[in-house]
This record gives structure tokens, C-alpha cells and sequence, in this order.
């Protein structure tokens, strides 16, 4: 064998093991990346197993969409809601409990690697699981709220909630309600950039701060890495969240 022969064929083994190594390492982080996305901050379980017990709602999970409704008579008034980064959708289920209770539908998103952000379902899509729906608000909790704001410039959309967040598009120019929901006690906002948004929201916008309310309190979850402790329990939260949202959505 010519030394030129045995050398090429050095090269040729280095360049396989390079990328046999290379393909592992692409493996391995697609692997990490997936498992990470999927590992999701789990509900209450005994918190929504009431809400599912309860025959005055309904709740029918199909196609990354959870229906949430009156188990009795249809409702004109609607909410998109798109929950927080990596939080169970299923968290949200006793937020709103009363709300559906007293007749309003509800779509809870389960967006694509458990992050808003990255969901593209249409908004027709979406709202089309609830036919008998004639007026559609959007609401999101923490990031969700930040998709929440990109979906509310869609016409279709007559009003606007956020939890825990802020908006990052412009829906100065848009004629409809909103409430901006905070926590006195939530320590992962960045209080600066919610007022640094705030002239992006509607002119029409009621920003109501939950005393002893954090981060987690907008859902049946928690605790949270780095957020503060909360002192308000989760049931009052949720019934100044339903008060909230019926003053300035459902009777606005």
C-alpha cells in the first residue's frame, strides 16, 4: 500500500468518525430539546378534579384544544386563552370554573412544545369548535399573554385579558376592552417592561393588581422557580379574576 493510498484512507476514517459524532451530538441535543419542552409544570390534580366533577360544566379535549363549557345551554361569549411557557393547559380549568359555570365557553389552547409562542393553530380553527359562539374575546397567561396580544389584532376579536403579562404588539388603534391582570407579590414579570408596553394596549384597557396574588396564583400550579410568595389564596384569586372579567369584558 502507497503512502498516499494509506493517508487518504486516514482521512477517510476521520471524516466518518467526525460525523458519525457529529450526527450524535445533533441526536442527542434534538432529544434534550424535545424532553425539555414536553416537561411541563403539572396542574392541581384535586383542583381540577373538581372542575371535572362539577355537572354544571363541561370539559371535551380533542386536537390540542381543550372545550370548556355550560354543560347545559349554549353561550354567545367566548375566551381563547393561551396558557403560560411549559404549564399543564389543564392548570387553567379552575381559574375559569366559575366563569363557565355562569355561561361563559372557554378554549384553553395546548400549544405546540407547551409554548404559545410557537403555536400556529388558526384562530377560525380554534373558535370553530364552538359554533354557537357569536362574540370572541383572547386572554394568556405570562407568554401566553404575549400571543394573546398578536391574536387580538384579528378582527374577529372583541376583547382582550392578560394575566401576568404584557403585550409586545400594537393594539393601540383598536376599539375594544381589555384588562391587564397583575400579582402584587409576582417575582418573574419585569415590571419595567409591562410599563414600557402599556401604550402599545387599547385606550379601553382596566389594569386591576391582585393584592397577595404571584405568578402562579392565575393558575392551579406552583410553586415556580424564582417567584414570590404568595399570601392571597388561589380560590380568592380566581374569584377577583371572574369579577374582573365579567365588569370589563362580559358587561362592557
Amino acid at each position: 500500500m502507497s503512502v498516499r493510498s494509506f493517508a487518504s484512507r486516514r482521512r477517510l476514517r476521520r471524516a466518518r468518525i467526525t460525523g458519525w459524532t457529529s450526527l450524535t451530538a445533533l441526536l442527542v441535543t434534538m432529544v434534550s430539546f424535545l424532553t425539555w419542552f414536553h416537561i411541563v409544570l403539572p396542574a392541581d390534580r384535586d383542583a381540577v378534579d373538581r372542575v371535572f366533577a362539577d355537572p354544571q360544566v363541561s370539559v371535551v379535549a380533542s386536537q390540542g384544544l381543550i372545550l370548556f363549557t355550560p354543560a347545559d345551554e349554549p353561550t354567545s361569549h367566548g375566551l381563547v386563552f393561551y396558557p403560560g411557557a411549559k404549564v399543564d393547559p389543564y392548570s387553567y380549568l379552575p381559574t375559569f370554573h366559575e366563569l363557565v359555570a355562569e355561561g361563559l365557553t372557554v378554549v384553553i389552547v395546548e400549544p405546540l412544545f407547551n409554548m404559545a409562542l410557537f403555536d400556529t393553530t388558526a384562530l377560525s380553527d380554534i373558535t370553530g369548535v364552538a359554533p354557537d359562539v357569536s362574540q370572541w374575546f383572547v386572554g394568556g397567561h405570562s407568554l401566553g399573554g404575549v400571543k394573546a396580544c398578536m391574536v387580538a389584532q384579528d378582527p374577529a376579536i372583541d376583547g382582550l385579558v392578560t394575566m401576568a403579562s404584557f403585550c409586545a404588539s400594537d393594539l393601540s388603534a383598536r376599539d375594544i376592552p381589555a384588562l391587564q391582570l397583575l400579582g402584587d407579590r409576582d417575582g418573574l414579570i419585569d415590571l419595567n417592561a409591562v410599563d414600557e408596553a402599556s401604550p402599545l394596549l387599547p385606550e379601553r384597557t382596566e389594569t386591576t393588581t391582585i393584592a397577595g396574588a404571584n405568578h402562579a396564583s392565575f393558575g392551579a400550579y406552583g410553586p415556580q422557580a424564582g417567584d414570590g410568595i404568595a399570601t392571597t389564596p388561589r380560590d380568592d384569586v380566581a374569584a377577583i379574576i371572574t369579577a374582573a372579567i365579567t365588569a370589563a369584558l362580559l358587561n362592557n
